[in-house]
């Protein structure tokens, strides 16, 4: 037994060969695999790169610093506070994109609603995966619901410290702000002035209009660093505006007349234009006089996204193209005696209706007759 054991285990049988002839080939390959391993990492990525440089480039480079146009400068920042879902915000921030110099970053805050709505969009989308476009929601206890909430979190210094690290200039624009690509000054022309935006009147000392403003956010915390702000005071505009123009080594950009901005006072050619309420709150000299009103959309185009506007074939017949119906003075009886009033141009009476068609028929006839 022991004889026809140790026989069997000598036996040569096919699977043994195979077994004998796979641990050769594994041992020889092995003893090759040194020499040739720095070989296969190099053409393997020599051919990667090949092919990353067939592909089209469909995203920038996002380089902050360098000197391409997708650097990125961490220090300007074009900011937008809008809780309400609005269906002109997607092509308000995709116009400002075009029109800010390309170095500038963008910060959308808004609700849950508003950054869902505008984070949503395919535009949106590509300027978020370069990092050009960043959306957020505000965490507790800061809010943007209210008008109030809003002052408050731009008088908070905490909001510069914790939000905006590291931003030295902020470019803050509104739903019914924009900027006019026919601008002959770039944004980056008025980064020399502390505070830049629209006045009031011409006879403001300082532009103290919120709504399209280039603020430096030094001064600004320089401001915060030995005054707080009263809650449901004025507005933060007007607050920081009146501290700014005290304020040693502050500089306010000239109200009058080369504004950054236009809110009710008119300039020749500004950076771009706050129009409140859809134009309805403006200067009558402004939106209500067809030539002005042209002239205005003539250089800035696209105020027509953020404005309250209707096209030609919808006009009013009795429009008289200065805001208002064709009117004719007429006088009437006032409670206190007779005045000189206007009356509006009605339509004239609808004409009567025709008189009933003779019957053709003998039937209709006969009835007619009976009745």
């Amino acid at each position: 037994m022991a004889v026809l054991f140790s026989t069997r285990i000598l036996a040569i049988t096919k699977a043994r060969l195979l077994i004998v002839l796979s641990l050769s080939l594994t041992w020889w390959l092995s003893r090759l695999a040194p020499g040739y391993g720095p070989v296969v990492p190099a053409e393997v990525s020599s051919r990667i790169q090949e092919a990353r440089r067939r592909m089209p480039e469909l995203w920038p480079e996002r380089r902050p610093g360098g000197d391409g146009p997708a650097a990125l400068n961490a220090s300007k920042l074009a900011l937008l506070m809008e809780p309400r879902p609005l269906p002109h915000l997607v092509p308000l921030m995709v116009h400002m994109v075009s029109v800010v110099p390309p170095d500038w970053r963008f910060l959308f805050v808004g609700s849950q609603w508003s950054v869902h709505s505008v984070g949503r969009a395919p535009a949106i989308k590509q300027q978020r995966a370069t990092g050009k476009v960043t959306l957020m929601t505000l965490p507790r206890p800061w809010s943007i619901g209210r008008r109030e909430d809003v002052f408050r979190l731009l008088t908070d210094v905490r909001f510069y410290d914790e939000v905006l690290a590291g931003v030295e200039w902020v470019l803050k624009y509104e739903h019914d702000s924009i900027l006019c690509a026919n601008s002959p000054t770039s944004l980056d022309d008025w980064l020399g002035w502390s505070w830049a935006g629209a006045p009031r009147s011409e006879n403001d000392r300082f532009p103290g209009i919120g709504g399209l403003t280039l603020r430096r956010v030094s001064a600004v915390k320089r401001v915060l660093a030995f005054q707080n702000r009263l809650n449901d005071s004025e507005a933060e505009d007007e607050w920081f505006c009146k501290r700014l123009s005290a304020m040693p080594g502050a500089s306010m950009a000239p109200a009058w007349p080369n504004a950054f901005a236009v809110h009710k006072v008119p300039v020749g050619k500004p950076m771009g234009y706050h129009v409140q309420g859809g134009g309805g709150q403006g200067r009558a000299d402004m939106w209500e006089n067809a030539e002005a009103r042209r002239g205005i959309l003539e250089y800035c185009p696209e105020l027509s996204i953020i404005m309250d506007m209707k096209l030609e074939r919808e006009r009013c017949p009795d429009d008289d193209l200065q805001g208002g119906r064709t009117a004719d003075a007429a006088k009437v009886a006032g409670a206190g005696g007779e005045g000189v009033g206007l009356t509006l141009a009605r339509p004239p009476p609808p004409p009567p209706p025709p008189p009933p068609l003779a019957p053709s028929s003998p039937q209709a006839r006969m009835h007619a007759a009976e009745a």
